[in-house]
């Protein structure tokens, strides 16, 4: 009998431990919603043209590429020409700037990878810049931006095949000029198209834009509130999964009040300044900010940003969450837009010049 009286005394500890003792797992989960402009233009322009120019000596290169039908800017219409913005592309020379040898060494090994000897290897390596900028102006005439789509303080190398004898690595590029030149105007040109495509989508467009981010969710089995973690999760997951970037959210918030109201009540429910409540609390704090920011709610999430900053668990996360809140609210006053949930139907747009009843092609 007094054996079992000492084993109760000294189970009962390990129990309680047990019970205070709290995991939390990442759970993964997607979201879309609608990228907003970072620059503020007239709210009725949606339509854009481009137009590239090329110098002379590129021209026979330029005419085996179509760099203005790889420029495009999410969220609006792209017109042959007369659109409510023009963006006025300037591609300029690829300049080789100097050639010179290279060698490299390299092992010669048997059968049985044992090394016998080592020989010399060669290629030539020009050094080459390119340049490119873009003007946007609207339809009416006014200047809107300047960009620098490649610089010449940027300087690219080419590497030519290796050879085992110098001579043959000497002159390669001269003896392959038009080739060589083609590959790399190609390259060059394609890379500052998909510049300007992403730069001007950032600064006027609207993309559509898929995430995966998580929550931290109890995931010890042991613990009381395993099961309704993840049933709040799941609940979230479905609500999330389910928005469009098309589509208003305006019955989300509704649809998740069951899962806001737990989460909100595990901060009344474990109000201790042990290092298990705070982390209960941190997990409920974590998930409301995540989720409010998803909401297009700024505000609310800068709510619990602070509340996980004074929670005092991880002080990091509360202080990178109150910067992503204000962000996204200076965000959404740019842009004059206060959700990332709307309908953008490019094919309805209409340039400053089309006549309202022509058919949208």
């Amino acid at each position: 009998m007094k054996k079992s009286y000492l084993l109760t005394l000294f189970l009962c500890p390990l129990i309680l431990f047990a019970q205070k003792k709290v995991d939390l797992d990442r759970y993964n989960f997607t979201v879309q919603f609608h990228s907003l402009p970072a620059m503020h233009l007239d709210s009725t322009y949606r339509t854009y043209n481009v137009v590239v120019e090329g110098t002379k000596m590129m021209q026979p290169f330029l005419q085996q590429l179509s760099p203005a039908n790889s420029v495009i800017l999410e969220g609006w219409r792209k017109l042959p020409q007369d659109g409510h913005i023009t963006i006025k592309v300037k591609l300029e020379d690829l300049l080789p700037e100097s050639v010179s040898i290279k060698e490299r060494t390299e092992n010669i090994k048997n059968p049985l990878g044992q090394i016998t000897g080592t020989r010399i290897l060669y290629h030539e390596e020009v050094v080459y810049t390119f340049a490119a900028t873009a003007v946007i102006n609207d339809y009416k005439g006014a200047h809107v931006l300047d960009e620098v789509l490649a610089d010449r303080g940027y300087k690219q190398v080419y590497s030519s095949p290796e050879f085992p004898f110098r001579k043959l690595a000497e002159g390669y590029f001269l003896i392959n000029t038009k080739s060589t030149t083609s590959e790399l105007y190609r390259s060059c040109v394609n890379r500052a198209m998909h510049y300007l495509s992403n730069r001007t989508t950032d600064n006027f467009g609207f993309g559509e834009v898929t995430v995966n981010d998580v929550m931290w969710i109890v995931g010890s089995k042991k613990h009381p509130e395993y099961a309704a973690h993840r049933d709040a999760f799941r609940q979230l997951t479905e609500v999330l999964f389910a928005m469009n970037a098309n589509q208003s959210i305006d019955g989300a918030r509704e649809q998740l009040k069951p899962v806001i109201d737990y989460f909100e009540s595990m901060k009344e429910k474990y109000t201790s300044t042990n290092k298990h409540d705070r982390k209960m609390r941190y997990a409920s704090y974590f998930n409301l900010a995540v989720l409010y920011y998803y909401l297009d709610d700024p505000q609310a999430m800068m709510k619990e940003a602070t509340g996980l900053v004074l929670n005092d668990y991880d002080v990091r996360d509360g202080k990178a969450f109150e910067e992503s809140a204000s962000r996204l609210k200076t965000l959404f006053q740019k842009a004059n837009i206060y959700t990332r949930h709307f309908k953008v139907d490019p094919l309805s747009y209409k340039g400053p010049f089309e006549d309202n009843t022509q058919t949208v092609k």
